[in-house]
């Protein structure tokens, strides 16, 4: 008999009280043989109370940490826990459960290390500004890698054991392009599957035009110089 690969879903929570329990439910209804932890980012709002209430799985940092931290956090609980693989899911609505089947079957039939939700597997990129950066990032690691990654700023990704060990262990790691990048260069299989996603559902994005713009060039800089040095 065939055994299941255990599933993680790392659901890095900020201020998500508009979205959190809808995310989780649509999770536990959509795919149900996926486990999940909330990593409650020491939220200002409800979403620790909600998360509470509603008796989900959680763990709650007494502050605000960032992206970084909260998803290494998720890691090391995936490990600690011995899960074979583990997917960044957004709390905000944006990531549909119904594409984890795909992601894992992927992970699985090619032996990859970490498999992308990609938009732009199929799909054009439109000529937005922040499409403009994806294809930027897109070319640099290309440049830096030889390997296309169509949709480098997706959150939506899937990393098997030896990924998650990886992230737990290291410090450096950040679940950003630049370190997908990295990754790629010390050996990590990276594929991508065609998903679709939705507008954030509620609340408002980390990201705006300033930052949006920070980010790229953060990555870009990483990519290209400081990851030589690491």
């Amino acid at each position: 008999m065939d055994i299941k690969p255990r599933v993680l879903a790392i659901i890095p929570a900020y201020n998500e009280e508009e979205c959190i329990v809808e995310t989780v439910q649509e999770l536990l209804s959509v795919s149900p043989d996926t486990d999940y932890v909330v990593i409650n980012d020491g939220s200002r709002d409800s979403t620790a109370a909600l998360c509470r209430e509603h008796g989900f799985n959680m763990v709650d940092l007494p502050v605000n940490s960032g992206l970084t931290v909260g998803f290494q956090t998720g890691m090391k609980y995936a490990l600690r826990n011995g899960y074979d693989y583990a997917i960044q899911f957004d709390a905000d609505g944006q990531h549909r459960p119904e594409y984890i089947k795909s992601l894992l079957e992927k992970a699985v039939d090619v032996d990859a290390d970490i498999v992308i939700g990609s938009r732009f597997v199929t799909e054009k990129k439109s000529h937005s500004a922040r499409m403009i950066g994806s294809r930027l990032i897109t070319s640099i690691i290309r440049l830096t890698t030889g390997k296309t990654i169509n949709d480098p700023t997706s959150g939506m990704r899937m990393f098997n054991h030896r990924m998650i060990r990886e992230f737990a262990t290291d410090d450096s790691l950040n679940p950003e392009p630049e370190s997908v990048s990295l990754l790629i260069r010390r050996g990590a299989r990276v594929e991508e599957v065609q998903v679709e996603m939705r507008e954030r559902q509620a609340g408002e994005s980390y990201l705006n035009l300033s930052r949006s713009i920070s980010y790229m060039v953060r990555a870009c800089t990483s990519i290209l110089f400081v990851q030589w040095f690491r």
